[in-house]
């Protein structure tokens, strides 16, 4: 557990954290660099198991399970944040007083953030629902592309070819369903 200081200067052990780092696709010179700014976030050394990306010619992958207090989440997107070429997702679990959430980065689009449930799925706030259905006003393909935004589906479609290229992800065919 973390160390977390009371107003009086009692030090109390904070909740941990945990999730996950998947760096989708990195040059391989920027390898080393993730890994140091990763380290740096989490306040430990860290290596990664790298493997080719077969979507992205010379780019690496990575998945990494890490633990630490919580915001470890928020802190590791930010010390990746804005690096060219540079596709990661970062997931924290929701704990004791705490929301989870999922930071997506993409070299085009920057980085979304959003709450997660239990479940891992997207919690759009009740303010970010009215903004959508006022900018929409009675314009329903509006509301959608505001309702997508909201969700960060632009995110997930740029990701999704790279978070399922891996040469290691079993795929099970199914002959006759029904």
């Amino acid at each position: 557990m973390g160390k977390s200081h009371l107003p009086n200067g009692e030090i109390v052990a904070a909740p941990n954290a945990r999730g996950v780092l998947y760096v989708h696709s990195a040059p391989r010179a920027l390898c080393p660099h993730v890994e140091w700014a990763a380290g740096r976030a989490l306040d430990r050394a860290v290596n990664f198991s790298w493997s080719d990306q077969p979507v992205l010619k010379g780019a690496q992958r990575t998945e990494f399970y890490w633990e630490g207090a919580q915001g470890t989440g928020a802190r590791l997107a930010s010390a990746l944040r804005g690096w060219e070429h540079l596709r990661y997702e970062v997931t924290e679990d929701p704990g004791a007083g705490s929301d989870g959430g999922r930071w997506m980065h993409t070299p085009d689009l920057g980085i979304f953030f959003a709450q997660t449930d239990n479940s891992g799925n997207v919690v759009v706030p009740e303010d970010r629902l009215r903004f959508a259905m006022e900018m929409a006003g009675s314009n329903a393909l509006e509301l959608h592309r505001e309702l997508r935004l909201a969700l960060g589906q632009a995110w997930d479609d740029e990701l999704e070819v790279f978070r399922h290229a891996s040469d290691t992800n079993q795929v099970v065919w199914l002959h006759k369903v029904g």
